[in-house]
């Protein structure tokens, strides 16, 4: 499912026209972002949280070389499942 089948099977549920539930959509999406990125977690209870995790510096190769390179520390975005999520996937 892209993002337009989702805006549309939301606009559907929801009984909102497509214009708005991408509007909401959108919305959603961009808040999350901003939230993790200020290091914030966001719990949607029975779906899942997002926050942001720290990635220690470790050692790698080059695949093309196969020398020995140091992988910098970052930071990425995660995503847990909650139990309903978990439980419908997988029942």
């Amino acid at each position: 499912m892209n993002k337009g089948e989702l805006i549309d099977a939301v606009a559907e549920k929801a009984g909102v026209t497509k214009k708005q539930a991408d509007a909401i959509l959108t919305a959603t999406t961009e808040t999350i972002i901003e939230a993790v990125a200020n290091g914030d977690k966001v719990v949607l209870v029975g779906f899942g949280s997002f926050e942001r995790r720290d990635r220690k510096e470790r050692e790698g190769r080059n695949p093309k070389t196969n020398e020995t390179m140091t992988i910098p520390a970052t930071r990425v975005p995660g995503f847990s499942a909650g139990k309903a999520f978990k439980e419908k996937v997988a029942p």
